[in-house]
């Protein structure tokens, strides 16, 4: 499956479970690890983890064996790994803490521009 159909999915999937705040964040180039990533908030740790399991459910539909999963049992953020997608459901206080939007979304033109002065 090609990134910009699987990247489809998972917004199906998170739009489907309600998730808020869907941002996507093209990383290609700035990671070695992935090329989108897609970060989305739950409303409750149990929404939280019935999200990442529908990503899971729609990914393996599709016949898409996940690279790895994380944060499964706690509910306040799940990392789905697809490979060249990386899905974070997360409770709003965990993503405003660890800013991942902010965090992956540096242009390093204006970074290299506030270094110079």
């Amino acid at each position: 499956m090609q990134t910009d159909q699987l990247i489809t999915l998972v917004l199906s999937a998170l739009e489907d479970m309600k998730a808020r705040d869907v941002v996507t964040l093209d990383v290609a180039g700035k990671s070695s690890v992935t090329d989108c990533m897609v970060v989305a908030s739950g409303t409750s740790k149990r929404h939280v983890m019935s999200v990442a399991q529908e990503v899971l459910d729609k990914v393996k539909e599709q016949g898409i064996q996940p690279v790895g999963i994380e944060g499964q049992g706690v509910g306040d953020w799940v990392l789905v790994d697809l490979g060249d997608v990386v899905v974070h459901v997360m409770m709003p206080d965990a993503r405003s803490f660890y800013d991942i939007e902010r965090l992956w979304s540096f242009d390093a033109d204006s970074d290299a521009a506030a270094d110079a002065d």
